[in-house]
């Protein structure tokens, strides 16, 4: 068991079972069962950082080098009173989640961004990319069953808000949402998407698979890195013309964030009524410009990002953090478009 882990590959089920099994003589049957869980979480799961994981409250969980542990329940980053351990013991845990996200960690591969079970976000990056040892992120996803109606419960978003946007989804208005780092754009995006009448088909690009839509009927496709000897990558730009081609009624891209801004714009404006995604932003005043930006990224002029995004863009909802809480600031139209 301890070549797996030296080499970041978690045992299976059956080793962990044997190992537990083994003990049991000296710590009874519920001894063994414990240290089955133990063993599960020490070596398949997060170890340390489990219990933060099935804390509601919590959405990130950061390791850094020195083995600190910090975490945010919502009212900014706080350190944990755990420690993970020393360097090596953090390279460890960052190879390890690594191998159970499927993608490779090492000093040729020196950073990962992929998904754990249970639809955690996974990040890592080793030496000499950054200092102090490897560091690892985790966002952790909180889904929320029952669309608008459940983040009104939540205060993120007020009846009124909750109405105006069931409006934008009935009416097929295509829509981005926006906001800062940690400002609850997936969870908002995944709540509307759960309002979407039943016999829509929804396709979701993502780079990493993180939106987690109640409805019954959504494909998703998920962008891939190059191997180690450089070949295999699919980008987001890829994904979103093949999406093109599987006939959705709602297109949906988890975040536009590159030269796949031309393409979805090029589908809002050939009758793909209803599309979205989310867009980084700290104010809904910055959107145009940021657009702009990425659309010089696929080439594009800003005259024609502006042209496509008037006729293709019809609602912003930005969303903001207030007194420790996610809220929607705004839905409205596109600043400084022509109403």
């Amino acid at each position: 068991m301890d070549a797996h882990v030296q080499a970041g590959r978690a045992p299976d089920e059956q080793v962990i079972e044997e190992v537990a099994r083994s003990e049991e003589v000296r710590l009874g049957g519920s001894g063994a069962v414990r240290r089955s869980g133990e063993l599960r979480a020490d070596l398949m799961g997060l170890g340390v950082l489990e219990s933060f994981v099935g804390d509601e409250r919590v959405t990130d969980v950061l390791v850094n080098g020195d083995g600190t542990v910090w975490v945010d329940r919502g009212r900014g980053v706080t350190r944990a009173d755990v420690e993970v351990g020393d360097e090596g013991a953090v390279r460890r845990l960052a190879t390890r989640l690594s191998a159970l996200a499927g993608r490779r960690l090492d000093d040729a591969q020196p950073w990962v961004d992929g998904l754990l079970p249970r639809g955690i976000r996974l990040h890592a990056v080793l030496p000499p990319l950054v200092a102090g040892g490897a560091h690892i992120s985790l966002r952790v996803p909180r889904h929320r069953a029952g669309g608008l109606s459940a983040l009104v419960d939540l205060q993120m978003a007020t009846p009124r808000q909750a109405d105006q946007l069931r409006e934008v989804v009935r009416d097929r208005q295509a829509y981005v949402v926006t906001g800062g780092t940690g400002t609850g754009k997936t969870t908002l995006l995944a709540a509307l998407l759960a309002e979407v009448p039943a016999d829509e088909r929804l396709v979701v690009v993502e780079d990493v698979g993180e939106i987690q839509v109640g409805h019954p009927h959504v494909v998703r496709l998920q962008a891939r890195s190059a191997n180690t000897e450089g070949a295999g990558e699919v980008t987001m730009v890829q994904l979103v013309r093949q999406a093109l081609r599987m006939r959705p009624d709602r297109l949906v891209v988890g975040e536009v964030r590159g030269a796949e801004v031309r393409d979805l714009l090029l589908a809002l404006n050939t009758g793909h009524e209803g599309g979205c995604g989310t867009l980084h932003a700290n104010r809904a005043a910055d959107v145009p410009s940021r657009l702009e930006a990425l659309g010089a990224l696929a080439g594009m002029s800003p005259e024609a990002v502006r042209a496509q995004v008037a006729s293709a863009l019809e609602v912003v909802v930005h969303l903001r953090r207030a007194g420790g809480r996610r809220v929607i600031d705004s839905i409205g139209p596109l600043p400084g478009a022509r109403s």
